[in-house]
């Protein structure tokens, strides 16, 4: 019996998110203001009132979603005793706050910087994702390689649950590919609307800059493992996480693959924390015989 947290990623903020927690928890409302100093500009003023449009821009996005998720976890008091935590690609910055790997003010300087570098990278190389429904990952897989081989970049970037796989490249690279899916039978092969190529070798320019950033950071030993989207497997020594959060940036996400050993070393019930409720759909279809809750 062991409690998971996990935490979302990119896509799930929305226009209000966190302004309850502002307005009800003095405490809450302390770690906001905090994070607007270290920012350098009022990330509260687009979280609580921003448009759609506003919440999209990278330098907001990352910061905001990380944000909503560790101030809840902050506010939850005695509830809040995980057993084991991850996040989707920017959340397991979120989760290494949970399990006390990284500090809040030191997260939020690496979230930023991270947002910032990726964006840069996205700029550099055009670039885009497409999800991809009701296909076997070998065949997503192979397909992606031959793309790849004949010169267009294109990956498997999110193994989200079964018959959910994003892909990621260059925008020619995911059009070919799109259209090779359908022939070989997806569901659907549809291009999201992203900035770029995440979790790609595109993001390259981004892992690097983050790399430096992450070797001048302190990472502390955890009170709990951290199931990491590059491993899919418990971690807590913190040279490890530092390696496997510099490799996430141009590897995939490895979601399925971590639910399924969180499940395997004994969790029963997973909480998602921060906007949304994405996780808790994905864990489902990995397995529906699992508790899931949205803190």
């Amino acid at each position: 019996m062991k409690k998971a947290f996990i935490f979302p990623g990119q896509g799930s903020q929305f226009s209000g998110m966190g302004k309850d927690l502002y307005e009800q928890s003095p405490a809450a409302k302390a770690l906001f203001e905090k994070a607007n100093d270290i920012l350098g500009f009022r990330i509260t003023d687009t979280m609580f009132g921003g448009t759609d449009e506003e919440l999209k821009q990278t330098k907001v996005t990352q910061p905001a979603i990380f944000l909503h998720s560790v101030i809840l976890a902050s506010t939850l008091g005695e509830s809040f005793k995980p057993d084991m935590v991850a996040g989707h690609s920017l959340g397991e910055f979120s989760a290494l706050v949970a399990n006390k790997t990284l500090t809040f003010e030191d997260a939020l300087v690496l979230v930023s910087k991270r947002a910032l570098a990726m964006q840069k990278a996205c700029e550099l190389n055009p670039s885009t994702m497409a999800a991809i429904l009701n296909l076997d990952d070998k065949v997503v897989e192979a397909i992606c390689k031959d793309i790849s081989d004949a010169g267009n970049v294109v990956v498997a970037a999110n193994y989200n649950c079964p018959g959910q796989l994003v892909i990621s490249g260059s925008i020619e690279g995911i059009n070919i590919a799109c259209e090779k899916l359908k022939a070989a039978g997806a569901k659907r092969a549809l291009v999201l609307p992203v900035g770029g190529a995440f979790h790609s070798p595109l993001m390259e320019p981004a892992r690097v800059e983050l790399e430096a950033a992450i070797n001048n950071t302190t990472f502390h030993t955890p009170v709990c493992p951290v199931y990491q989207n590059v491993t899919a497997h418990a971690v807590s020594d913190p040279a490890a996480i530092k390696q496997n959060l510099v490799a996430q940036l141009t590897a995939p996400v490895r979601w399925t693959q971590t639910v399924e050993q969180m499940i395997a070393d004994g969790a029963t019930s997973f909480t998602e924390v921060g906007p949304g409720k994405v996780l808790q759909g994905l864990v489902k279809k990995v397995n529906a015989s699992v508790e899931t809750i949205s803190a």
